[in-house]
């Protein structure tokens, strides 16, 4: 293999992991920090668990999660709307569909 392709293999991979410690890192805050909120929010002596049926409880982890499920499938998932497949895909149909339009 040539060092340039060598080089430009590595350089991809290595962006690979940082994505995918980038994202186990958020997936951590978010456990540690949600949990900490719902444990500060929660008052056990007057309500008891009562509390926890607060729609307000669930607002942060649910928000977050949102953005938690839109950076795993960004990392996991390679450009899962427009990646590079999608764009292979697209050129390759529009080649053919010119193909039957000059004929």
């Amino acid at each position: 293999m040539k060092p340039i392709e060598e080089d430009k293999r590595y350089k991809e991979a290595k962006k690979r992991v940082d994505d995918e410690r980038g994202f186990y890192t958020h997936l951590t805050f978010y456990i540690v920090i949600n949990i900490i909120i719902l444990f500060i929010n929660t008052n056990f002596s007057s309500q008891g668990f009562k509390n926890w049926a607060q729609w307000h409880l669930y607002a942060t982890p649910f928000f977050w999660g949102i953005g938690l499920l839109f950076h795993g499938l960004r990392v996991f998932k390679r450009n899962f709307v427009f990646g590079k497949s999608w764009e292979q895909r697209k050129i390759k149909e529009l080649m053919d569909e010119d193909d039957t339009l000059d004929v």
